[in-house]
């Protein structure tokens, strides 16, 4: 399963100037639109279209407005862990006998309630062997991998999940005469879905966890600065959720997360290829319209407080020092949004980029140094990381970093700066997004998270439309010492050193 994270504006970017291949006629590039068709269903779901037949394939995906910012404390990491539980089948896929094996899952969660609350340990012994039995005999009657094994003997490829902050897509890639197989199934995995091997799914995630953050000096460093940069707005808490919370949620709280949040009228399902589009209506309304839909899910209505002065956290680790400087910023739709994507590349992309020439190249001071401007649903963060070439220090790079950045603030980038970064942009992802399931990934992607794919068709007018001074006013408000939050990573020093 992939992790996503925000910063995709690249890829609306590419969105656009691939419709321009598709629409050659079109003379303006701020003309161009994608020609989406849209449906939806009695039941809330929303279905979006894109026609292209370049080849006898459809990219597929269905987003569920869903992420951790949607969790609560004691269930943190509840969307990611559906990334696993969505593949392991149905009452329909996975098992050999549904009848048989329904007695014994609820004998399973029988004998784990009771292992965890006796305190005996020859009783504890006991119940622990009656529940290997079970297990064993559960066993013998599923398929966890029938889901994968179906979708691969018909020929599906980019199989997959990602979770992030705001949102939870199921990835599928299928060819053409395959649609109404790709509906039954992930129709039946909407209304059907069973949580199987969910204990011992949850020991997967938590080794995801000890392998991503506990044992990774950047994902443990990332987490903790996030930790102190929100105080009261959940993008504070990981993606992955607190280990503590994946250990402790059961069953039934992820089943009632499960109903609440991956109903129809919270999802988008996405079709870009090789079809049509009144027959993938007929097959949607046949397939998902009889799912029911839930109450509408319950807004977030924590805000961030305002940062009334800078906050600093270490990191023990034995691993190379790095360096994260964080600064609050809006979120997706607020125009100063699209000046940060400008920020982005200003700073950090490619060799001629500031912080490359400046601390990779001339000064030899930094052996990676990245910039990333976010995108999300609610305020964000801007991200400054660096890494530093030995013998120079994080707090020499701090420093040089604030010269950078104040440098933003009291001289404007010059016109062949900014021109530069608008054919970069085009450039790049021209050669990169000349695909369905790239298409297919942003209009989900915009649609579940600004509320209307069509983010995509303004967004190469807004990226057009940054000026120098723009860029100046928005270094100047944003990046102050009491909006910033800095993450160092420090070695750890051996005893009696």
């Amino acid at each position: 399963m992939k992790t996503m994270k925000p910063g995709r504006l690249y890829l609306i970017v590419s969105i656009i100037i691939l419709t321009s291949l598709l629409h050659t006629a079109t003379p303006n590039a701020q003309e161009l639109r994608l020609d989406v068709k849209e449906h939806t269903l009695k039941n809330g779901l929303t279905l979006l279209m894109l026609e292209q037949h370049r080849s006898p394939t459809v990219s597929l995906r269905i987003a569920f407005k869903v992420g951790s910012v949607n969790e609560r404390p004691g269930i943190t990491g509840a969307s990611h862990l559906f990334e696993h539980m969505m593949f392991k089948g149905t009452k329909l896929f996975g098992t050999k006998d549904w009848e048989a094996e329904k007695p014994l899952l609820v004998k399973e969660d029988e004998l784990v309630e009771a292992i965890s609350k006796t305190t005996d340990e020859n009783s504890r012994k006991a119940l622990e062997a009656e529940l290997e039995d079970v297990r064993k005999k559960q066993k013998e009657i599923t398929n966890t991998e029938e889901f994968w094994a179906i979708y691969m003997q018909n020929g599906a490829t980019g199989i997959n999940a990602s979770t992030s902050d705001d949102i939870t897509r199921y990835y599928c890639d299928t060819p053409a005469n395959k649609l109404q197989l790709w509906a039954f199934i992930e129709a039946d995995r909407m209304k059907n879905l069973v949580l199987r091997e969910f204990y011992s799914e949850k020991d997967v995630v938590m080794e995801e966890r000890r392998m991503r953050t506990e044992t990774s000096p950047f994902g443990l460093m990332f987490e903790q600065l996030n930790a102190a940069a929100f105080t009261a707005h959940p993008y504070g808490w990981p993606v992955i959720g607190w280990m503590s919370d994946i250990q402790n949620i059961t069953k039934e709280q992820t089943e009632n997360y499960f109903t609440q949040y991956y109903a129809p009228n919270n999802s988008v399902v996405v079709a870009v290829g090789d079809i049509n589009p009144p027959e993938v209506i007929e097959l949607v309304e046949k397939y998902f319209s009889d799912i029911p839909a839930q109450p509408p899910i319950p807004e977030v209505k924590t805000v961030e407080p305002e940062q009334k002065g800078e906050r600093r956290i270490e990191v023990e680790y034995d691993a190379n020092p790095m360096l994260a400087i964080a600064y609050h910023k809006p979120d997706i739709m607020h125009s100063d949004q699209f000046v940060f994507e400008v920020i982005q590349n200003l700073l950090s992309e490619g060799r001629t980029s500031r912080l490359y020439e400046s601390l990779i190249e001339k000064k030899r001071m930094a052996v990676m140094a990245r910039s990333y401007a976010g995108g999300s649903e609610y305020p964000d963060l801007f991200l400054v990381l660096v890494t530093p070439r030995h013998p120079h220090t994080t707090e020499q790079l701090e420093q040089e970093i604030y010269n950078e950045l104040e440098r933003l603030k009291n001289e404007p980038p010059t016109e062949w700066e900014l021109q530069k970064i608008k054919n970069q942009l085009e450039a790049d992802f021209i050669r990169g997004l000349e695909s369905n399931s790239g298409l297919a990934d942003e209009i989900g992607y915009y649609e579940a998270v600004t509320g209307d794919w069509r983010y995509i068709n303004m967004a190469i007018e807004k990226i057009k439309a940054v000026t120098a001074e723009d860029v100046m006013r928005v270094a100047k408000k944003y990046f102050t010492k009491t909006n910033r939050t800095v993450g160092t990573l420090v070695k750890k020093k051996k005893e009696g050193a």
